[in-house]
């Protein structure tokens, strides 16, 4: 459905005459107590986020996953549930409430709603982390919050700072540790933190390679330029893009004569051939450099 298309109060489009009783229950869908959307396609993660703000009466904040989606994140699901920053104990099904202390400096106006800043985003988000192992999913969600915004540790320190006795600080200092915008992907952050708790040492990601036999500049997801051992993950729409396959390959032959090592990663390999995977091709690269 078109973000275009905006959820409305039923009674105050009642109250204006935009609708009558019947047009509201045929022709709109509900989607909150009193919140309707026109139409009956699934509402988007945006329509959602902003009728559960209407249902706020105005006055929530829009923080979590459905804030990221706000500040630009990728790869936020789009029946992700919708974290509001309000004193309402007993939501409807759909949106999550809570009511945390939020100075002025943590929120701020996106699309017409008030939305925690990207920092006080990534330092609620970041306290959910559980503290060993490290897992990915909500290091997926920070990389790319920080990916879309250009958000620092520093940023979320500065947060982290207000906030001395919250709950989760420590997970959070752990997290923060390991935020990397460079991840184009989930599961570029999973591979990441799998190679971090198999004991190797930290990647850098998107490493720039130039090819001065075509002139192009290569991208490698993550890897090691010391050995030059790097790891690229092939997801399925690298083969089902056409242009995607094709530019592959030549990334591929590229790295290969620059002398590059690269260990191709699919999403049917196990997290053991992964980094059994990985560390020969280190250990290769050591041995080759003796």
């Amino acid at each position: 459905m078109n973000d275009d298309v905006k959820p409305f109060v039923g009674r105050e489009a009642l109250s204006a005459g935009l609708v009558t009783v019947h047009e509201l229950r045929s022709k709109h869908q509900w989607l909150f107590p009193d919140i309707y959307l026109s139409g009956h396609d699934a509402p988007t993660l945006w329509q959602r986020t902003f009728a559960a703000w209407l249902y706020s009466h105005r006055e929530g904040v829009v923080a979590g996953q459905a804030a990221a989606a706000l500040h630009g994140a990728k790869w936020v699901d789009e029946d992700e549930p919708i974290d509001l920053v309000w004193s309402q104990a007993r939501p409807p099904s759909g949106i999550r409430t809570s009511n945390p202390r939020l100075p002025r400096a943590e929120f701020e106006t996106l699309d017409g709603m008030r939305v925690t800043t990207a920092a006080r985003t990534a330092f609620d988000l970041g306290r959910q982390q559980p503290r060993y192992p490290l897992t990915w999913h909500t290091l997926a969600r920070l990389d790319a919050l920080a990916a879309a915004t250009g958000l620092t540790k520093e940023d979320i320190e500065v947060v982290a700072q207000r906030h001395r006795g919250a709950r989760g600080l420590r997970k959070l200092r752990q997290a923060l540790d390991l935020i990397d915008p460079g991840a184009q992907s989930p599961q570029e952050t999973r591979i990441r933190i799998l190679l971090i708790n198999a004991g190797l040492p930290r990647t850098r990601t998107q490493i720039p390679v130039f090819d001065p036999l075509d002139g192009c500049w290569y991208f490698i997801d993550m890897g090691w330029e010391h050995g030059r051992v790097g790891v690229e993950y092939e997801g399925a729409y690298h083969q089902t893009d056409r242009g995607r396959y094709v530019r592959d390959i030549k990334k591929r032959d590229a790295l290969t004569r620059l002398g590059w090592r690269i260990v191709w990663v699919l999403k049917e390999d196990t997290d053991w051939e992964i980094v059994q995977r990985v560390r020969r091709a280190r250990e290769t690269a050591r041995s080759a450099a003796i």
